[in-house]
C-alpha cells in the first residue's frame, strides 16, 4: 500500500459564491439534470445531503461501465472559504484501484469575477505502487467532470444560484 496525491485545478467565470452553491449545496438536485447521461440520481442517505456528515450516492448510468454508484461522506463544509471534502465509503474504484481515497475541493474568487477550483485527492494504492497516470487523469476527470457541467449550466443560466 503506497500513500498518493492528485492535484487539479480548472478556472470558471462564474463566481465562486454561485459555483459552490449549485455544485456543492444543491449538487444533489442540480448533477442529475446537467449529466442525465451519466448521474441517472443522487441519494441522500443520511444528513441534508450538504453538510458535514452527510452521506450520498451517486447512481450512474449504463455509460459508466465498470461501476454502478459511488457513495461519499462530507468531512468538511467550509461555507464562508468554500471548501469541501468528503471520503468515498463505497462504489467506483474503491477496492479496484484504491483501498481508499478521500477528495477535497475549493473555490478561490479571482480578480476577473470569475473563480479557481483547486482539487487535491489523496489514496491509499492497493498494490506497492502509485496509481497509473492515467487511473489518475480518470478519477481526476471523472470528478471534475460535475464542476464543469454545473459551471456550463450556470453560464447558460445566469439568474440561477445568484
Amino acid at each position: 500500500m503506497v500513500s498518493g496525491t492528485i492535484l487539479g485545478e480548472y478556472t470558471s467565470a462564474v463566481p465562486a459564491e454561485r459555483l459552490w452553491k449549485a455544485s456543492f449545496c444543491d449538487g444533489h438536485n442540480l448533477i442529475p439534470k446537467v449529466m442525465p447521461g451519466i448521474i441517472s440520481s443522487i441519494d441522500i442517505l443520511e444528513g441534508d445531503g450538504a453538510g458535514v456528515g452527510s452521506v450520498k450516492k451517486f447512481n450512474f448510468t449504463d455509460v459508466i461501465k465498470d461501476y454502478s454508484y459511488v457513495k461519499d461522506r462530507v468531512v468538511v463544509m467550509d461555507q464562508e472559504n468554500h471548501i469541501v471534502k468528503y471520503t468515498t465509503l463505497e462504489g467506483g474504484v474503491l477496492g479496484v484501484k484504491v483501498k481508499s481515497y478521500s477528495v477535497e475541493v475549493s473555490l478561490t474568487s479571482t480578480s476577473e469575477g470569475g473563480c479557481l477550483s483547486k482539487m487535491k485527492i489523496e489514496y491509499e494504492s492497493i498494490g506497492d505502487s502509485l496509481l497509473s497516470e492515467e487511473d489518475a487523469n480518470n478519477m481526476q476527470q471523472g470528478i471534475f467532470a460535475m464542476v464543469k457541467a454545473i459551471d456550463a449550466y450556470l453560464v447558460e443560466n445566469p439568474t440561477a444560484y445568484a
